[in-house]
């Protein structure tokens, strides 16, 4: 959820961006590590959201400016609104600038409450009154604040409340007493800053995204046969009169080129898949990079930094992992090929295995140009196979073959005349 926060404040191309975290701190910078330029301020213990905020007061000292606060569980928070906040935070030089919405089921949040048209206050729900409960329009937790006055102010906010904690809404009405303008910005979709709070609330909004994320993509020419059934996360990029099945899952960065088809029951995670490749039933295809008009699967697994080539095939029950098949290449059955680089239009027999390790460490399997290698083979790393080379089927191969030579290492075949109707006879 903080990630889509995040994707939304990086939008306006702040000079600092701060998260205050408590509740299993470490846990949540770890999740954080990629991000750059982020800063972390320790809530501990937890006072409230006015103590939430003091912490960020170190990270923002002797800076000027306007400060825009986010909460952390708002993932369907879109850039445009925040672009609209900080204009018209600025244009009426407030020193606050509150996000509402109006809401037919306000239960849970603060309630705005105006005084001839103007915010006065926010009431929290435990707090109010039964007739403040009444009041629809509601607090978002989404503010922008001039810094000068803000933190010196927090510091005068009392705890006197249901909860016992410091409430950053009591900033309001100390602003209005002290002639401080405070001005609202009411979103036209409430759903925009609706907070997650219990698990069933995570699932009702994750769905809401997947149906935006669908929605916007097969506005842009993706077919997708089943919307209800196919997962899509919002950072995918899906090229138009690509064919979605249902049942499938698109996760991560995810590239797909144009006229692809990706059929039913695939996971597809931070990989980049070429224009026109067919992806068939019940793969898995994690940080991989997929060429024009190969074709993978059914049950294929492609594993990080695997590469496959334009034109090039991954049939049933394959797995590759750290391994680049080239052009044309062909490993269509039952086949795993680890550690490995092959060339172009290279047959891989059904049952090939590259053994790649020896129980400490890895090692590399190159299998050039042409070659072909005979199904049910063994290639024991690190070895390499010529270009144009065979390898007999059956074979353990341990000591490379040299281009255009044929590789044959198993035992000699021997038949014993008679046996059988000698065996019955015992």
């Amino acid at each position: 959820m903080v990630e889509h926060v995040l994707q939304a404040a990086r939008f306006l191309a702040p000079e600092t961006i701060t998260i205050v975290v408590g509740h299993q701190a470490p846990a949540v910078q770890a999740a954080l590590g990629g991000w750059p330029h982020l800063q972390f301020a320790l809530q501990k213990p937890q006072l409230g959201t006015a103590h939430a905020l003091q912490q960020a007061e170190p990270a923002l000292a002797g800076r000027k400016g306007t400060v825009i606060l986010l909460s952390g569980d708002v993932p369907l928070l879109r850039p445009q609104t925040l672009e609209q906040l900080l204009t018209a935070h600025r244009a009426a030089a407030a020193a606050a600038t509150v996000v509402t919405a109006n809401v037919e089921r306000p239960y849970g949040y603060g309630r705005i409450i105006r005084t001839d048209g103007r915010i006065a206050r926010i009431v929290e729900e435990r707090d109010a009154s039964p007739a403040e409960r009444q009041v629809r329009e509601i607090n978002s937790g989404i503010y922008a604040f001039d810094l000068d006055p803000l933190f010196d102010t927090l510091r005068t906010i009392a705890a006197k409340n249901a909860q016992g904690e410091y409430y950053l809404p009591d900033l309001v009405s100390i602003y209005r007493k002290r002639k401080l303008p405070v001005e609202t910005l009411v979103v036209d979709d409430p759903g925009e800053v609706r907070g997650v709070n219990s698990r069933s609330e995570l699932a009702e909004m994750s769905a809401s995204m997947r149906q935006t994320k669908n929605e916007e993509l097969m506005a842009a020419g993706v077919t997708l046969i089943d919307p209800a059934t196919t997962y899509i996360d919002p950072g995918v990029v899906v090229g138009a009169d690509t064919v979605i099945h249902p049942g499938v899952v698109i996760q991560g960065q995810t590239r797909i080129g144009s006229a692809c088809e990706i059929h039913a029951y695939s996971r597809i995670a931070d990989s980049e898949i070429g224009d026109h490749v067919t992806v068939l039933n019940f793969c898995l295809i994690v940080g991989a990079r997929v060429a024009h008009s190969a074709a993978i699967g059914p049950f294929a697994h492609l594993r990080p930094e695997t590469v496959v080539g334009e034109k090039a095939k991954v049939g049933n029950f394959v797995e590759l992992k750290k391994t680049t098949l080239g052009a044309g290449a062909k490993a269509n059955h039952l086949s795993y090929l680890g550690d490995a680089t092959i060339g172009p239009n290279v047959n891989v027999g059904a049952g090939t295995i590259t053994c790649n390790y020896d129980g400490t460490r890895k090692h590399q399997t190159v299998i050039e140009e042409g070659a072909f290698i005979g199904s049910d083979s063994q290639l024991i790393a690190p070895v390499r196979i010529g270009k144009g080379a065979y390898v007999a089927a059956g074979s353990s191969i341990t000591e490379d073959v040299p281009a255009g030579d044929l590789g044959i290492a198993r035992g000699r075949q021997t038949n014993v005349a008679g046996w059988a109707e000698r065996k019955k006879k015992d």
